[in-house]
């Protein structure tokens, strides 16, 4: 009788600085699989240390894609990231029962497991006059607009990054319909099943642990970092948390220990839209990060069936 198991791709998620990347090579080593890297700003090669990427050890203990696999000259989308993985996916699968993804750019872990709907062509002069508003306005007052008209956009993780804020704005005055109600509508098969797994730790941990890595980035260099990549501060990547705060530093809006207690301050805000986003999905099951082997338990009785 033919095996009617389904491959398994096995996702680990979670907040900022929780420590997805530790426990997601410890489960690839003992369940021998590779790693696809689902962090947004990870596969930019000049991302370094504003983005936390693996460090060379860990990307030499097991093999990790999407990871410095782009330039910041590129515009790598959602939908990019879709495609790619879905195509890298198939080939795994040829030899492969199962892969591990892990990141907590909840948009594109979504676009892999259910694909996303052609959004409508904005009016035009639309991304314009919406783009001089963020100039003119700040980017709050669009954050403010959004929680009327789109709840459950302004409620993800999407709301902090100025991009997708616009492209929400767009599509709903474009059409009359929140973004989020686009990404409600038919979802694609996939000849995969998720295994969905959200780590989490105490919150006070959890705090601590983002000012600690906000403390040893900018130790590392993350100011060189950011003024090495003035060039390209309006690619979306570095409209993010971490990389516009610096920015910001270095234009003199603030001084340094400001933009030290906005760095942390964003960053706490980022993991708990995170958490929320990854809550609202429904289909994660959720484990302390420290429960290792209540995870891999989860995990091998997911692989049996």
């Amino acid at each position: 009788m033919p095996n009617s198991k389904k491959k398994k791709l096995i996702i680990i998620a979670g907040p900022t600085a929780v420590g997805k990347t530790a426990i997601s090579i410890k489960l690839a080593k003992d369940l021998n699989s590779e790693i696809i890297s689902a962090d947004s700003r990870q596969f930019f090669r000049e991302l370094n240390i504003g983005t936390a990427k693996p460090s060379s050890q860990e990307l030499n203990e097991v093999h990790h894609h999407y990871i410095n696999s782009h330039s910041i000259i590129e515009n790598y989308s959602a939908g990019d990231f879709e495609r790619d993985v879905i195509a890298l996916l198939e080939t795994v699968f040829e030899t492969a029962d199962h892969i591990v993804m892990t990141g907590g750019s909840g948009f594109y872990i979504k676009a892999v497991l259910e694909g996303l709907d052609d959004l409508p062509v904005p009016l035009p002069g639309l991304r314009e006059s919406l783009t001089e508003r963020l100039h003119t306005e700040g980017l709050h007052v669009l954050q403010q607009e959004l929680e009327t008209i789109d709840p459950a956009f302004h409620n993800s993780s999407e709301i902090l990054n100025p991009q997708r804020v616009l492209r929400a704005l767009e599509v709903y005055k474009t059409t009359g319909t929140p973004i989020s109600q686009f990404r409600l509508r038919n979802k694609k098969e996939r000849n995969f099943e998720p295994v969905c797994i959200a780590v989490n730790r105490e919150r006070a941990e959890l705090y601590q642990r983002i000012d600690t890595r906000i403390d040893s980035m900018l130790a590392d260099g993350l100011v060189d970092e950011v003024r090495g990549l003035s060039g390209f501060r309006t690619h979306q990547a570095l409209q993010t948390v971490g990389y516009k705060e610096v920015f910001d530093f270095l234009d003199g809006t603030y001084d340094e220990q400001e933009m030290i207690r906005i760095l942390k301050q964003n960053s706490r805000r980022y993991a708990k839209r995170q958490l929320t986003w990854f809550r609202h999905q429904g289909n994660f099951e959720w484990f302390d990060v420290e429960d290792y082997e209540k995870i891999l338990g989860h995990i091998r009785a997911r692989l049996l069936v």
